[in-house]
């Protein structure tokens, strides 16, 4: 999917992470109740199939790690045309944030009737301290709902095709950042507090989570190439067939199916948390093609449909 080279993507969306620190607050429950540690796991993991537990984030019991920025954080200054978000992907990440803020600035208030809040977007390298604690390159990309934040370290992406088989192209590195967005909506409206965060398998809340984001970062790609800069001109063109089929094969590398049998030799459905490749790429597809919160409530499906 490719930027107008012409459009204004400066603005600071984007910053690189410097090395901030987690203030430990006790007594704040996770979302109410015990067990949102589980999501927070899940939404870390939600490109690598990675098990972490809860010390590994740096949370235990009723603490709530809170993130603190330090004074080294960046800006992406020298990312100013759609023609540098071709060129680099830093920029392809600060272009992709501006147009998926406009699109759900749009849609979240006219669908859901609330207004578009916007995450905050870090890119890190090794490490990095959070609202959820601290965590490494090897949990992939993830948003954490305590400080509402997507957080990437773009290096998965050579690793999306490398070690998990998906085809190259922007859309697939745009469709990871989207459903990242996703998992902020999902904040937004409340969807994790509902859920139930323990069960696994094909059909629990956890796996209909990740579905949902899924359809939502369609929803956004459907939309996308309307998406417009303050002079009115397009972010993103249309994307092409080629283009799609790359997102799809994105989201089908990252299904719980492959990533067990590519890594273990056996598929276990009822360790799935995220979904498998053909629900993932289903998904997607329908907010590809309907472009509606209602028509990706994954947990009104019945299970046969999910």
């Amino acid at each position: 999917m490719t930027f107008q080279p012409n459009s204004d993507i400066s603005g600071n969306r984007v910053r690189r992470a410097g090395s901030g620190h987690a203030v430990r607050n006790g007594g704040i429950a996770l979302g109410g109740v015990g067990g949102l540690g589980v999501i927070l796991v899940l939404l870390f993991n939600a490109f690598t199939g990675s098990s972490l537990d809860m010390e590994s984030l740096g949370i235990t019991g009723d603490q709530q790690a809170q993130y603190q920025p330090a004074g080294a954080e960046e800006t992406l200054g020298e990312c100013l045309t759609g023609a540098d978000a071709n060129e680099k992907i830093e920029c392809r990440m600060q272009g992709t944030a501006l147009s998926l803020d406009q699109y759900w600035g749009q849609e979240l208030p006219q669908q859901a009737g609330i207004a578009y809040e916007l995450p905050d977007f870090l890119l890190f390298e090794g490490r990095v301290s959070t609202g959820c604690g601290t965590a490494g390159s090897e949990v992939g990309p993830f948003y954490c709902p305590p400080d509402a934040t997507v957080y990437i370290d773009t290096s998965f992406f050579s690793e999306l095709t490398s070690r998990y088989g998906a085809d190259q192209g922007p859309l697939a590195e745009l469709y990871v950042v989207a459903h990242e967005f996703g998992h902020h909506i999902q904040n937004q409206l409340g969807t994790f507090a509902q859920a139930d965060r323990i069960k696994t398998g094909p059909y629990s809340d956890q796996v209909r989570i990740e579905l949902q984001a899924d359809c939502y970062a369609g929803m956004w790609v459907k939309g996308a190439s309307e998406t417009r800069d303050a002079q009115g001109i397009s972010y993103l063109m249309k994307p092409s067939q080629t283009d799609i089929a790359s997102a799809l094969s994105a989201a089908a590398a990252v299904g719980d199916d492959h990533i067990q049998e590519t890594f273990t030799g056996e598929v276990q459905p009822h360790n799935w948390t995220h979904g498998s490749s053909e629900q993932r790429q289903r998904w997607f597809t329908t907010g590809l093609t309907q472009g509606s919160l209602s028509s990706c409530d994954t947990f009104s499906v019945a299970d046969e449909n999910l």
